[in-house]
């Protein structure tokens, strides 16, 4: 019994030698590199165990696949015309070709180094193509910071991927601030661009303004003579009417006719107050004369 459990230890020994030294374990999240003689025999990606040769036969080396959040290094750039700008981003990479970023970075470190300095190179050639009004601007339609952002972002992707084995998922701006000798600069162009906004708005104000004038003076006019029209017809009509009615009273009675009209020109004539010289036999003075004469008292 006693040489039969020390088979058995022999054989575990065994296995777990065995095991150790020709089969290893890929985690979830890494992958790992089989080197041969310091040349890259097998690269595995997938979790799980697989075979490898004993040391130092074989040396396995293992990289976290995992997305990777870096910010970039306050780099400062100068646009097209001609104004110093910092520019701070982000970035979220991951290993996307473990070979190549073995044999050309090796370490993660050495990894957010190279890519600071191909941000701050690319960012150098992207913002040589725009002006400051891309990032500060009271217009919002100058604005043009996703544009930028993504220019930025292939470039870094195309040059990451081929040169390192980085696959770029995100860069995204996260400061953007400017010089201190820049600042008033800047001001400067903002307040000359608000008052560009402001007479741009104050000439299209007082367009709008005269046109609506004139076609208010227009529509007054219009209405002014129209009612003068309306007026002179009734006025027209009324005179009309008018005649029609003095002319029928003096069809029916021509006497009392001209008496009564007379009558209404004396008395529109003289008030309580008024002296009068006249001659008696002349109209419309004589009807006095008339009624006197009617009434047996002459004076």
């Amino acid at each position: 019994m006693e040489r039969i459990f020390k088979w058995l230890f022999a054989l575990i020994f065994v296995v777990i030698v065995v095991g150790a030294g020709f089969i290893f374990i890929v985690k979830e999240g890494t992958c790992a590199i089989v080197s041969r003689f310091g040349r890259i025999a097998n690269v595995h990606t997938e979790a799980g165990f697989h075979f490898k040769l004993p040391w130092p036969i074989d040396r396995i080396i293992t990289f976290d696949t995992r997305s990777q959040y870096m910010d970039s290094g306050y780099n400062e750039t100068l646009t097209n015309d001609k104004i110093n700008i910092i520019l701070q981003t982000y970035l979220v990479w991951n290993i996307s070709d473990p070979a190549r970023f073995y044999t050309s970075v090796g370490d993660f470190d050495v990894a957010q180094r190279y890519l600071n300095d191909l941000i701050a190179n690319v960012k150098n050639g992207v913002m040589g193509n725009y002006t400051i009004s891309s990032l500060v601007s009271m217009n919002l339609e100058d604005i043009k910071m996703d544009e930028i952002c993504k220019a930025i972002e292939e470039r870094v992707s195309l040059s990451a991927s081929d040169n390192y084995g980085i696959g770029v998922q995100k860069l995204r701006f996260k400061r953007v601030t400017l010089p201190d000798a820049n600042v008033q600069s800047v001001f400067s162009q903002m307040i000359a661009d608000r008052q560009r906004l402001v007479a741009q708005y104050s000439a299209e104000g007082e367009r709008d303004s005269t046109i609506i004038t004139s076609e208010a003076s227009a529509r007054a006019s219009e209405i002014v003579a129209q009612g003068r029209f309306d007026a002179a017809e009734i006025d027209a009509a009324t005179e009309k009417q008018v005649a029609e009615i003095y002319a029928e009273a003096y069809d029916k009675h021509m006497e009392l006719f001209v008496f009564l009209k007379k009558l209404i020109a004396l008395e529109n004539s003289v008030n309580p107050e008024t002296v009068v010289i006249m001659r008696a036999s002349e109209s419309p003075f004589d009807i006095i004369m008339s009624i006197n004469e009617n009434e047996g008292d002459v004076r």
